[in-house]
């Protein structure tokens, strides 16, 4: 299978959505996250959506795509997107109660090893018109061939290499359950068989449901915020990774702090995260995190 970069500038038409309370609360029980930000209703600030929040926002116009953009991918093609890259950044956080518009636009279609990248710029506007984030999803579509260089529009932010040759600043061990990517599917409301069915996922090859890249994502973010934001999501402004490995149910992952670099203006952590057989599930990851009051 072939694609080219004609599909660069498409743009997506609009998904509007309030956010309540009760998804804010159902995706932060997924993760699971027990932050009361995202929990205690009776807080005067109210309730909070989890910063990964937006990846449920624009996987609703993924798995819609029929409906979102006029020129779809082949039907064949949409059956080998794998999630490879991310860059969310936060401009403010959600609170429930937000009514927010998402408009898609494709930024970037580049040949590589494994397939062609394909990345969709996700932006979330409130109702008054400012902005709330800007989400960079990359798809891997594993086998088809880009068949011109590639192009890039509109200086989509790269990933970066993150050095983890060095000891972490620290490690987490963290048991994966059975159920672990049924909870994320429900309160996420990011449902994919290949997390959830074992027919589905032996069908395409894999040995066993696998769990979600953002699930685990959401994970590192989790004690990245407990450690170093004194459990305040608010200061989370910009997340980066690749998603590199499987994650297997009934398993053990091991979340890794690489690193911590801090300036006027906030800091940034750097993370990995291994899977049970050692390999990178998640590489080249990064936090930054807004300095505190």
């Amino acid at each position: 299978m072939r694609l080219d970069s004609t599909m660069l500038g498409q743009r997506s038409a609009p998904y509007t959505v309030e956010v309540t309370s009760r998804q804010a609360m159902n995706f932060a029980a997924g993760i699971p996250d027990p932050n009361p930000a995202y929990l205690d209703d009776t807080r005067p600030e109210g309730i909070l959506a989890p910063p990964l929040y937006p990846v449920a926002l624009s996987w609703q116009m993924t798995v819609d795509y029929d409906r979102y953009w006029s020129d779809s991918l082949d039907a064949e093609i949409r059956t080998r997107i794998v999630h490879y890259s991310e860059v969310l950044q936060l401009h403010r956080p959600i609170e429930a109660g937000d009514r927010l518009t998402v408009t898609g636009k494709v930024v970037a279609i580049q040949p590589h090893r494994a397939g062609t990248h394909f990345v969709i710029r996700y932006g979330g506007v409130a109702a008054d018109g400012t902005p709330v984030f800007t989400e960079y999803a990359g798809a891997m579509l594993r086998g088809v061939t880009c068949a011109d260089d590639g192009a890039t529009a509109d200086g989509v932010p790269a990933v970066g290499k993150v050095d983890d040759s060095d000891a972490p600043i620290a490690e987490l061990d963290e048991v994966v359950d059975a159920l672990a990517a049924h909870r994320y599917d429900a309160g996420a409301d990011i449902h994919n068989p290949i997390h959830t069915s074992p027919a589905f996922a032996q069908a395409v090859g894999l040995p066993a449901p696998i769990l979600q890249g953002t699930c685990t994502l959401s994970r590192v973010l989790r004690e990245i915020v407990n450690a170093h934001a004194g459990g305040d999501p608010r200061r989370v402004r910009d997340i980066r990774c690749n998603f590199t490995g499987m994650v297997l149910m009934d398993s053990t992952i091991r979340l890794r702090l690489l690193r911590k670099d801090t300036g006027d203006d906030g800091i940034r952590v750097y993370f990995n995260v291994l899977n049970a057989a050692g390999e990178q599930a998640i590489r080249n990851g990064s936090v930054t995190l807004a300095a505190g009051a």
